[in-house]
């Protein structure tokens, strides 16, 4: 399918295209002619039609929003009041069991095999503490951990 040279698909062409680079057009233009002669026109109107001047400024404005406040509540019958508290009620059981996200059971002492073939109320006192002439690392020294602590040696002064 071919068209005739010139001709396109639609001879009727876009109608909402039309319209709309008609208002582009035309906005254009106005506002070119408001660029060159809006002030003087506007001055011209308010000290000869003072009346369409006023108009259009108050048209200009936008209309306040007129706003009744009612008090819903005391318009509701007593049935509806109960079921509105039971709706916040099971909104906030819902809330309240999707935040607390519980896991039960009981705890279980489990216990490690003592160091040194010592028994479990013997490892659970602490350590004598090692006689040395420096002060011991008291934190490291009574941490559990499976090393154990450690003995600290002193390093040779380098050349000596």
């Amino acid at each position: 399918m071919t068209f005739k040279g010139g001709v396109s698909g639609n001879p009727h062409g876009n109608r909402h295209r039309t319209r709309h680079l008609l208002n582009q057009e035309f906005m254009q233009a106005l506002l070119l002619h408001f660029r060159q002669h809006g002030k003087k026109a506007i001055e011209k109107v308010a000290r000869n039609q003072p009346a369409a001047y006023l108009k259009i400024l108050a048209l200009l404005v936008p209309r306040e929003m007129q706003t009744e406040h009612t008090n819903r509540i005391k318009q509701m019958t007593d049935e509806e009041i109960e079921q509105a508290i039971e709706a916040i009620q099971t909104m906030l059981a819902a809330r309240a069991g999707e935040a607390a996200k519980v896991i039960e059971g009981t705890a279980e002492p489990a216990a490690l095999p003592a160091p040194n073939g010592q028994s479990s109320e013997a490892a659970l006192e602490p350590a004598p503490l090692p006689k040395s002439k420096h002060k011991p690392n008291r934190p490291m020294l009574e941490a559990d951990n499976a090393v154990g602590p450690r003995e600290r040696t002193r390093k040779s002064p380098p050349g000596g």
